[in-house]
């Protein structure tokens, strides 16, 4: 059955952002602002700028603050493999996760999918929620924009996109994922303030992740027809961000 909040996905599963040469890869024409910083880190240009957080496609994840809410304190830590792939490969396993992440088997099968995306160009960072002191969920935070997603609806510049995944049982319920989910689009929106969206595309039948999203201030703007599932394309404006 499923689990009672947004306990299971909120967006495409195993699906990793894909990386450069992969049949995946987004062929999208990057933003002038983009090109702009890569050719200023051209050799030879004599324009070689210092390394911030600028070059990060994520506005550097693991340097955000962690925040309040009514569940204790919240923070994102990037995940490191060597570490977290066990608990990771845990919840994976737990079959109201499987059904929709389909990451189920050997640890071997998780740390691949965190290492493709920590081992590509930065448009997706795998993250454990730390509540408290306790680990106790798993998001990926990426570029809707430039990833395989945007063909399917219509992108803007900076769409962040949000995958979750409650680990353990006794954590799901009780508006759990409804908090989580407001924090974290609060961190999205506080962190990148060149993104004007915070993007879901949770699996229509997973109803309680639908519901929490909505709960969390999240319209519901579309179905989409995606390549392993129809999803509901979920969205919170910034400019609505105090309405919802």
């Amino acid at each position: 059955m499923p689990p009672t909040d947004a306990s299971a996905d909120t967006g495409p599963g195993p699906r990793a952002p894909a990386g450069p040469g992969t049949e995946d890869t987004l062929d999208l024409r990057l933003p002038d602002e983009l090109l702009t910083l890569f050719r200023a880190d051209e050799p030879g240009t004599g324009n070689r700028r210092p390394r911030g957080a600028d070059d990060d496609l994520l506005d550097t994840v693991a340097d955000w603050d962690p925040v309040t809410t009514p569940l204790g304190t919240f923070r994102l830590v990037p995940v490191r493999p060597e570490r977290d792939r066990d608990l990771i490969s845990r919840w994976m396993n737990d079959p109201a996760v499987a059904a929709f992440w389909d990451l189920a088997g050997p640890v071997s099968v998780t740390e691949a999918h965190v290492r493709a995306q920590l081992d590509g160009d930065g448009r997706s960072v795998p993250c454990l929620g730390v509540l408290g002191s306790t680990p106790m969920s798993y998001f990926e935070i990426y570029r809707a924009d430039l990833d395989p997603l945007a063909r399917h609806y219509p992108a803007r510049p900076h769409d962040t996109g949000v995958h979750l995944l409650i680990g353990g049982v006794t954590d799901r319920g009780r508006r759990v994922g409804t908090t989580l989910l407001q924090a974290v689009s609060n961190l999205v929106l506080d962190n990148r303030p060149r993104c004007a969206r915070v993007i879901a595309e949770p699996d229509l039948r997973n109803t309680p992740s639908v519901s929490a999203f909505l709960s969390a201030g999240f319209r519901f703007s579309a179905e989409l027809d995606l390549p392993d599932k129809r999803a509901a394309l979920m969205i919170r404006d910034r400019s609505l961000r105090h309405l919802l």
